[in-house]
């Protein structure tokens, strides 16, 4: 049992190397001029600012909440080419996606995100047959070169070696294919630890509360940081809308009179507890166009996701009871009624997908990224999909090249000089990271247990090596925060004093995976609590 009541004392004192604090990196963002000023800390925002940092610009980015703390820690977990839409004809799409995966996956970030084999069930009188899957699934694979094996059919029989929870009535063939999964979470904070290691300035939960404007233009913004309450402001040549759900109510601050430019999808999300082992996540065709997922991640089972307009405040969208009746009927398509027992869910979460405005189905709707530049001057980017961040970063940086009047510094390295596949910090081999940390972890505490090696190892790759360093230089450090999840204590003081985590929910919801588990009690809260507030 881990030993809860010798926390609070842990941990008190901020680690060597650790972050500035809060004051600090208010007073150099006030001070500071910077070229571009990134307002919102979700994916598209974070890649964006890493790319400008990478091509030598002063670069600051700030959020109103926690990094990835909305749509970007709400989606599927997929890094995947999009099957789907091959349908519409979109070959070059699924082809330059699959480029992305497999960079990110392989190159960038082989530490987060982990090969998945895909089962796409084929059941009497569903909407696809079992040759025109087959060769579906032939031709996704043929486009990312046979990188992941060549996408063919087997037998329901031998899928449910791999996926004993496969319901197998009227089961006709399976679909084989390859994608990847990662933490979306943990990708986002790694690729913030990049931009800043790249020399861009960070501060989460500071919110913007109006523009600056110079000459009618917009020369940066105010804000206030919610942890503290300090007011404050930031300078800078150019502004850039990276606020996703909210990029219309920025846009509104610049221009009350701007139209709407997006609309807003949301896609809900449960997670449960496993019944049996899954060797491989099903990908089950709904209706001509959308398919359900079942997906193993962090030893439980994701299913999600839905499609509906939402026209909601971003702010109050969440899981309702309509959401989770339609996912579970969705899923007992292709999943047995004992893996979907309403006991089993642990947590669910909704994500708002950013549009283009416009008329159609949402569930038909490009994942596109749209760039707009406002009546003065401040650039507004929404749109894309997770496994094509980097992209998504480049191709702001484009557009930023090619504003008028020159590029934003005299000596902006053009982003065709970058390095195409610049890895994540922490990047290493996680088997050969688990492994090391088996043999050395628990040097000279205890032994390190092996499904926490193995954790650490694919959140943090490398960087294992220093949480592992804090448990033995304190072994209370490495008590398991719960007993049912493979995390550590020292997890938490190194979000703490690396990672940017000033809340309980930046602790035990982004950072680590209790919330997710259903295990963030509320003991455990008090304790992560007071491990934050010991910092300051």
């Amino acid at each position: 049992m881990t030993t809860l009541q010798s926390v609070p004392a842990l941990g008190t004192h901020p680690a060597a190397g650790s972050l500035p604090s809060r004051a600090e990196t208010q007073e150099q963002l006030s001070k500071a001029t910077y070229d571009l000023l990134v307002i919102g800390g979700g994916i598209l925002g974070i890649s964006t600012a890493w790319h400008a940092a990478q091509s030598g610009l002063r670069v600051a980015l700030v959020d109103a909440g926690d990094f990835a703390g909305a749509t970007s820690s709400a989606s599927s977990k997929l890094l995947h080419g999009g099957l789907r839409y091959l349908q519409t004809g979109a070959v070059k799409l699924v082809a330059e996606n699959h480029f992305e995966r497999r960079a990110v996956s392989r190159q960038v970030a082989p530490h987060l995100a982990n090969p998945l084999t895909f089962y796409l069930p084929v059941y009497k009188g569903g909407p696809h047959g079992a040759a025109k899957l087959g060769a579906g699934v032939f031709a996704y694979s043929a486009l990312s070169a046979f990188g992941d094996g060549v996408g063919h059919v087997i037998s329901g029989n031998k899928a449910q070696r791999d996926v004993p929870e496969l319901r197998t009535e009227g089961l006709k063939a399976v679909a084989v294919y390859g994608d990847d999964q990662m933490n979306d979470s943990r990708m986002a904070l790694m690729t913030v630890r990049a931009a800043v290691e790249s020399g861009a300035t960070v501060l989460n939960h500071a919110e913007v509360t109006g523009l600056r404007f110079t000459k009618g233009r917009v020369t940066g913004a105010e804000l206030k940081d919610r942890m503290d309450g300090t007011e404050f402001g930031v300078t800078a040549r150019l502004v850039l809308n990276a606020t996703g759900p909210w990029v219309d109510h920025l846009r509104r601050m610049e221009n009350p009179d701007a139209a709407p430019s997006i609309r807003l999808s949301k896609g809900a999300h449960l997670v449960l507890k496993r019944t049996s082992p899954w060797k491989a996540a099903l990908a089950t065709p709904i209706d001509k166009y959308r398919i359900t997922f079942a997906l193993p991640w962090e030893d439980m089972l994701l299913l999600g996701t839905t499609d509906e307009v939402y026209e909601g405040d971003p702010a109050d969208v969440a899981v309702n009871e309509k959401d989770t009746a339609q996912i579970l009927d969705e899923a007992a398509f292709s999943i047995r009624d004992q893996q979907l027992s309403r006991d089993l869910i642990t947590y669910s979460f909704a994500g708002l997908r950013v549009l283009p405005g416009g008329p159609g189905d949402t569930s038909k709707a490009k994942r596109e990224t749209v760039v707009t530049e406002g009546r003065a001057g401040m650039l507004s980017v929404a749109g894309g999909k997770w496994t094509t961040f980097r992209h998504i970063g480049r191709t702001v940086m484009n557009k930023l090249a090619a504003l008028p009047g020159g590029p934003l510094a005299d000596d902006m390295e053009p982003i065709s000089r970058l390095p195409k596949k610049l890895p994540l910090p922490g990047i290493a081999n996680p088997n050969a990271v688990a492994h090391r940390l088996l043999v050395d972890g628990g040097t000279p505490g205890p032994r390190m247990a092996a499904d926490t090696a193995r954790h650490l190892a694919t959140h943090y790759g490398s960087l294992s090596f220093d949480i592992a360093r804090l448990a033995n230089d304190d072994p209370a450090l490495g008590a398991r925060i719960h007993p049912d999840a493979p995390e550590i204590w020292a997890q938490v003081v190194y979000a703490r004093d690396h990672e940017w985590a000033e809340t309980a929910d930046d602790v035990l919801r982004r950072r680590t995976t209790l919330t997710i588990r259903g295990l963030a009690t509320d003991e455990i809260r008090e304790k992560v609590d007071k491990l934050l507030v010991d910092k300051h």
